[in-house]
């Protein structure tokens, strides 16, 4: 139950304030996430994967690694 509880959290995000996805992706065509999937699909996949604890600590780590610094490209939820 909490899995789908978060999972509709990110959705609700994803079609509202996401740059990626949301009201302002227009602003962003070419998409504004460095990695691919974006962090907020990410997470989603993460929990729907791995259930709901993991899921959160592995999108956190994700959020963490999206720096200046990081070369960013393909990352996908193992």
């Amino acid at each position: 139950m909490i899995k789908k509880i978060l999972i509709k959290i990110i959705e609700f995000y994803q079609k509202t304030l996401s740059p990626d996805h949301g009201w302002f992706s227009s602003r962003y065509p070419g998409g504004y996430c460095k990695y691919h999937p974006d962090c907020s699909e990410y997470c989603k996949q993460a929990i729907e994967k791995k259930g709901a604890a993991k899921g959160i600590a592995l999108g956190a780590w994700r959020v963490l690694r999206c720096n200046p610094w990081s070369a960013g490209g393909i990352d996908e939820v193992k």
